[in-house]
């Protein structure tokens, strides 16, 4: 009846007209324009510096129960605000970031039929924008039920993509494909891509509140168009009016670096709403966790059970000797046994293996000024971890743990999350259902001071601006992939991940394996000086010393970085890099007085400068360096580094040389300056 409606009123436009609307970024890098044209299709276009980067791309909804949003729109008006302000991270790769833009909103309405309203807004920074598309409170749409966002990007012009395939049964953990823009598939986001100009950008999403994770489909050419992750019923979301979108959002740079140093994912994202997260201090930490991917321990209970209380003390005195803050345990709770990949139906997150005694342990740590990092995994079953999540909680607070890795081990589509009707339904990672049931989690957390850094996890959208205690998460291959991965993870995979997932947020890539024989044949093809570069290169405010005691106790020399670099930076830069090839960052330590820089290269030998410009002109520093050593080869000498001493100033330019799969780390310490 609706439809039959709309068409008998269609043919007397009147109100909103057809029109155009555009603005720039406050120093005229980027402009947008949005046009309804005389068919009431709504399109934007991007351009950098006068050259079209995303050319006319349309906006639009298909809806499960309604006529679509995406044809008969015209523009009741336009209004362009400036915005400029700085705020503090309480944690980041970046202490002060500023936030400036111009915002350019677009009142859409139906020129016939329903007269729906539909806005859209772009907040345009000079190293980027986002969209979204918000929907007021109207009598003829109050439940938007999206069966498809039929949002596209039509890149304009050729070039090169770095994407990992959507949809697939392991979720995020794939390696990267490297394919020319117009070979590429159906696409996870972040999706980056360098153009034949060597223009720089990378689509992904801000703000992933309540709404469905975005992919991208490429239609034809350069032309991608928005696939939302399937919810539970026909429609991938559900929504009353007045609600918007996540922001859309294009990271666009000359370098690849400047991505990097992008804070336009935060920057879309709400001011912190929980206050003083002080509670949470970022920190390294050891665990009981590379065991059992080696095989010579287990997370089940029985002979080679790896959470006893005898080997988690063992760990809580070596992380108190070597001032590591918090000690992972996995495997000390209830469920592991039996069938748990893919159900999770068995796990307490309060009862331990009769093994395990959680109370002496969590006295023990606290009496050596160690946290223990508490590990829920669910088998994906969020529908039973969110039964217990306060008394799991409450738990952790009462023994003064504040941070937790979740899991959701489960192929694609089959997490368990509560429906409408509040029993137990099979979602994909990244719905709307799960969606809503990271917030929950994230929200209950804080509510014991607990910080939250989640495995198999929703993609992060930069939601951790709003909500501090979202530290830190996977959402790609690990570094336990070079333990049994078939294959495991080649020397590409960390220039990879900088320039592509860790666009994202953080990530808890646990680096720091010293013991290079696993159960592959090629076992980790990384050189150990790469290993604690990975410390500076892959950003993360929980950083775990992923190896297993013994190799750190035998090599004194190497892991003396471990225990030195530092976890929370007052700023970065991207000195030089590649996607998929090298990278040289350089982080300032927001606690000390001292610099880092971590260097990192694919499987080909490399020769880089590092200009040390970022020092204090006029100081001396000693340059503590771990180079790869004479021979170095991620396949062949995994082990050969140099250890050496230099005096160095913000004048001096730096050679790095790097092995095949090598890497380079340096701390730069003021002359005068005592150990820490």
């Amino acid at each position: 009846v609706a439809f039959a409606r709309d068409a008998a009123q269609d043919p007397a436009p009147t109100g909103p007209q057809p029109g155009a609307a555009s603005a720039a970024s406050p120093e005229g890098v980027i402009s947008v324009e949005v046009t309804a044209d005389k068919d009431g299709f709504v399109s934007y276009a991007v351009s950098r510096l006068g050259r079209p980067v995303i050319a006319p791309s349309r906006l639009g909804f298909l809806l499960t129960d309604a006529r679509k949003l995406e044809r008969a729109f015209g523009i009741l008006s336009q209004t362009v605000a400036s915005h400029d302000d700085t705020w503090e991270q309480p944690w980041g790769e970046r202490r002060f970031i500023r936030n400036r833009y111009t915002q350019l909103r677009v009142e859409l309405q139906e020129r016939w039929g329903l007269m729906r309203r539909m806005d859209v807004v772009f907040r345009i920074h000079d190293d980027g924008l986002g969209f979204r598309c918000e929907f007021p409170e109207q009598p003829n749409l109050t439940t938007v039920s999206i069966g498809a966002e039929l949002t596209e990007f039509t890149v304009a012009d050729p070039g090169t993509a770095w994407w990992l395939p959507a949809f697939e049964y392991n979720r995020a953990e794939y390696l990267y494909n490297r394919t020319p823009i117009s070979a590429v598939g159906v696409s996870q986001t972040p999706l980056t891509m360098r153009l034949d100009d060597g223009t720089h950008l990378s689509i992904h999403e801000a703000a992933l509140v309540d709404y469905s994770g975005m992919n991208l489909r490429r239609v034809e050419g350069g032309k991608f168009r928005a696939m939302l992750t399937p919810g539970l019923t026909s429609a991938a979301v559900v929504r009353q009016t007045p609600f918007h979108t996540p922001w859309r959002t294009i990271q666009i740079a000359d370098q690849a670096g400047g991505l990097v140093e992008s804070s336009l994912i935060l920057n879309l994202n709400e001011p912190n709403k929980l206050g003083d997260v002080s509670w949470f201090k970022p920190m390294k930490y050891v665990g009981i966790w590379w065991d059992m991917h080696l095989d010579t321990r287990s997370w089940n209970s029985g002979p080679k059970h790896g959470a006893t209380t005898e080997y988690t003390l063992k760990h809580i005195d070596f992380a108190a000797e070597h001032g590591f803050g918090g000690v992972l345990v996995e495997g000390w709770n209830v469920g592991w046994d039996g069938e748990w990949f893919g159900t999770g139906w068995g796990y307490s997150f309060t009862q331990a293996y009769p093994d395990f005694d959680i109370e002496r342990v969590a006295a023990y740590a606290r009496q050596k000024g160690v946290e223990i990092v508490g590990h829920h995994e669910t088998g994906g079953n969020a529908f039973h971890y969110e039964k217990q999540l306060e008394a799991a909680f409450a738990q952790m607070q009462r023994f003064g743990w504040h941070s937790v890795k979740t899991g959701y081990v489960a192929d694609a589509g089959g997490a368990h999350v509560t429906g409408p009707d509040g029993e137990a339904h099979l979602a994909w990672h990244e719905s709307q259902a799960m969606a809503r049931h990271h917030q929950t989690v994230v929200e209950t957390a804080a509510k014991y001071q607990v910080a939250v850094n989640a495995h198999e996890p929703i993609k992060d959208t930069g939601l951790r601006r709003t909500y501090p205690n979202t530290i830190t998460r996977e959402g790609a291959r690990g570094m336990e992939y070079a333990a049994w991965g078939q294959p495991g993870n080649p020397p590409e995979h960390e220039p990879n991940l900088v320039f592509t997932r860790l666009l994202a947020g953080p990530m808890d890539y646990t680096p720091g394996i010293f013991g290079m024989e696993t159960r592959i044949p090629e076992g980790v093809a990384t050189t150990w000086a790469k290993q604690l570069a990975l410390y500076v290169v892959i950003y993360s405010p929980l950083q775990m010393a992923a190896d297993l005691l013994e190799n750190y106790e035998a090599n004194p020399g190497p892991f003396q970085f471990i225990k030195d670099v530092a976890v929370d930076w007052e700023e970065t830069r991207v000195l030089s890099g590649e996607v998929g090839d090298f990278v040289v960052i350089a982080r300032k330590d927001r606690n000390a007085d001292q610099w880092f820089l971590g260097a990192v290269t694919d499987e080909a030998p490399r020769v880089l400068t590092a200009p040390l410009a970022f020092l204090d002109p006029g100081r001396r520093y000693r340059a503590e360096i771990y180079a790869d050593g004479p021979g170095a080869n991620y396949a062949t000498r995994r082990e050969a580094i140099d250890i050496t001493t230099r005096e160095v100033t913000s004048a001096k330019v730096l050679t790095l040389r790097l092995a095949p799969g090598g890497g380079q780390a340096i701390r730069f310490v003021p002359l005068g300056s005592a150990r820490r």
